[in-house]
């Protein structure tokens, strides 16, 4: 086969999968054998073999020693410390951003909040949380810092693979109106302004989204209750 066309044949099994994963039609923990992949889009393993390598490059998929790929199902921890750097990221791309959006940079952002708004009263439940998650991607590429979009996109990739495997139902009605604020503040050129917004709306995501942090299970927590109880109902000696 042509490289080039066995590139091309690639990218496309790459981004079909990729889709698969982030609208959740494949949930984190699944198995991706490579001849059912290959079977699917009526293409060979070897390429099967290359769109997963890329999906592991990305954070999306695992590669298991002599078991396979799997999508990746990231812990609750793992999931908040990937939060963690996802906050100091988009702090970098509005301040990238903030006062330097085009009109046509503007038209393109308002116009995918309109489709995300669309989404949220739609029928398809995962299609407006991979909108959301492609209006953070439009941003980052915006800025025009590659290597800044390579690193947003696996973060914000990871994120949806932590909310599929720990999110709690929730609206995105109130996502939607964060990144209106979030264009808004951009366009009015407010670094400070347009970063305590994007702080608070990741925030807003991770609280909406994630179970609350549950106290600590140290021996000494557990037991102290008990202890207590015990000393109140001990005998005189």
């Amino acid at each position: 086969m042509d490289d080039k066309i066995q590139r091309s044949r690639t990218e496309e099994v790459h981004e079909a999968l990729r889709l698969a994963i982030l609208e959740q039609g494949l949930r984190p923990g699944a198995r991706l054998p490579e001849d059912a992949i290959g079977e699917s889009f009526g293409t060979s393993r070897t390429i099967a073999r290359e769109a997963l390598g890329r999906l592991a490059v990305e954070g999306l998929v695992e590669l298991k020693r002599n078991r396979g790929a799997f999508v990746a199902a990231p812990d609750l921890e793992e999931g908040r410390e990937i939060l963690s750097v996802r906050n100091g990221l988009e702090r970098v791309v509005v301040q990238t951003l903030a006062g330097h959006i085009s009109t046509q940079q503007q038209k393109t952002l308002r116009e995918h909040v309109g489709m995300e708004r669309e989404a949220s009263s739609g029928t398809t439940p995962h299609r407006p949380v991979r909108l959301s998650g492609e209006f953070h991607l439009l941003l980052a590429r915006m800025t025009g810092n590659q290597l800044l979009s390579r690193y947003i996109t696996e973060v914000v990739s990871r994120c949806s693979l932590v909310f599929a495997s720990h999110g709690r139902p929730h609206s995105s009605e109130c996502a939607v109106a964060e990144h209106e604020a979030i264009v808004d503040a951009l366009v009015a050129g407010d670094f400070e302004a347009a970063a305590l917004v994007m702080q608070r709306h990741l925030d807003a995501v991770a609280a909406r989204t994630l179970p609350p942090l549950r106290a600590g299970t140290d021996i000494r927590d557990v037991l102290a209750r008990y202890a207590a109880e015990s000393t109140d109902t001990r005998k005189p000696d």
